[in-house]
């Protein structure tokens, strides 16, 4: 056996860390990337950063609400669902002096789902007819409903509380839900001996209760959406830019610049990190520079979109849009990602722009989000007492509209709408 030492070059392609970085950075939201900034400033002693004027302005007058103070925005949003939990408890406190009876709600209000209803998944502390009492008393406190274990306890706590006259509406939720659900009214109408005009008029009173009563979590607590991107109308001419106005300035920290000269081992760790300062302002300006570029082509491509809305929005595939400013399709997937747009339609997903696209009889193509609006505004008109099958509005597109769809498509297509299938569309006809 003999050994030997050979050499072989190869190519290959290494992923550093700053070219990691300038990727990671790419896909990062505003905020996320304000984030890093600032994470990247405890990191590296030579990082220096300066808050824009209105930002420092705003926090030395002490304005607690400012759009641009994101920390204290976040706090609030994080720390109002408990607040609104513990105003709740409070007002138990001071309706039940019991002390047990206290431990109880103080259990349950810290169980409920944002929505107010009650989840329970294990419970070891208390029985079955306990927790009943202390949904009972929960009653008292909340609005009605609250603590509800299902939709058809919430239904019925209303009932019991607020119509207990409505005894037939009460049967028809206990019993038969699931024939309500799918509005079987012919079946209803036999299995509780009453006449189409009846239970029409139970099925519009039980559309007056709320299926969802208890907001008192979900609807205080603030969802806050800040765009990564604005496009909007300036002397009759679109214009973008990037929402960046809250960014710190990155500047460079002079107290070190003695020491970059330096022959010693402080010199080499310094010299590292201006190498980091110097590569995260190039990775940042990439970042704008790139995002710019490809909101550019989408402007350019969807200004039907921009002035008219969604029903005018284009075939547009991230191939199509990398082929136009000459990057990868990955870079523009990348760029794209974790970005809202702000436009005169309205705030969206960066990525709602990018749109398959449907053949049509004409030999032209229709794309998939502006299909989905006549689908949505289809079923919104069509007769609400004979509701059509997913196989006849497929039919009706392709023959009226000319849009070649298949039945599956349509049905996949209404799902994503969040619209019911035809037998849970039907209205009772009496």
């Amino acid at each position: 056996m003999e050994l030997v030492l050979n050499q072989k070059q190869e190519l290959g392609l290494v992923m550093t860390f700053q070219l990691r970085q300038a990727i990671e950075l790419l896909q990062y939201s505003t905020y996320d990337l304000y984030q890093y900034i600032k994470e990247q400033e405890l990191e590296n002693p030579l990082i220096e950063l300066e808050e824009p004027y209105s930002f420092r302005d705003e926090k030395s007058t002490g304005n607690a609400s400012s759009t641009n103070s994101y920390e204290d925005l976040i706090e609030y949003v994080k720390s109002h669902d408990a607040c609104m939990r513990e105003e709740l408890f409070s007002q138990a406190k001071f309706l039940y002096k019991n002390e047990q009876d206290q431990q109880l709600l103080n259990y349950l209000i810290h169980n409920l789902k944002d929505n107010g209803y009650l989840s329970l998944t294990e419970n070891e502390y208390y029985t079955e007819s306990e927790i009943d009492r202390g949904i009972q008393l929960l009653q008292q406190v909340g609005p009605i409903g609250i603590g509800a274990r299902s939709l058809q306890e919430c239904l019925l706590l209303q009932i019991t509380y607020n119509y207990p006259e409505e005894s037939l509406a009460a049967s028809l939720i206990e019993n038969h839900l699931d024939l309500l659900a799918n509005r079987k009214w012919n079946e209803i109408a036999r299995c509780m001996k009453l006449s189409l005009a009846e239970v029409k008029n139970i099925y519009d009173f039980i559309k007056t209760l709320n299926p969802n009563p208890c907001t008192l979590f979900s609807d205080s607590s603030v969802e806050y959406l800040n765009p990564d991107i604005i496009v909007e109308f300036k002397d009759e001419k679109l214009v973008h830019y990037l929402n960046e106005g809250y960014l710190p300035e990155i500047h460079f920290n002079k107290e070190y610049s003695g020491l970059l000269n330096a022959k010693d081992e402080t010199s080499k760790y310094i010299n590292n990190q201006y190498n980091s300062y110097k590569w995260l302002l190039s990775s940042i300006e990439q970042r704008r520079l790139t995002i710019l570029k490809i909101v550019g082509v989408l402007v350019e491509k969807q200004e039907t979109f921009f002035k008219e809305g969604f029903q005018s929005l284009k075939p547009l595939t991230l191939k199509e849009v990398a082929d136009e400013i000459d990057m990868h399709e990955s870079t523009v997937s990348r760029a794209t990602m974790n970005k809202v747009l702000q436009t005169p339609q309205g705030s969206f997903d960066l990525r709602m722009l990018f749109t398959s696209k449907l053949d049509t009889s004409d030999g032209s193509a229709i794309s998939q989000t502006k299909v989905k609006t006549l689908l949505e505004n289809f079923i919104e008109n069509e007769d609400k007492y004979k509701p059509l099958s997913d196989q006849k509005i497929a039919d009706y597109f392709n023959k009226e509209k000319g849009i070649r769809i298949s039945r599956r498509t349509i049905s996949k297509y209404r799902e994503e709408l969040n619209i019911p299938p035809s037998s849970r569309r039907r209205e009772i006809s009496v």
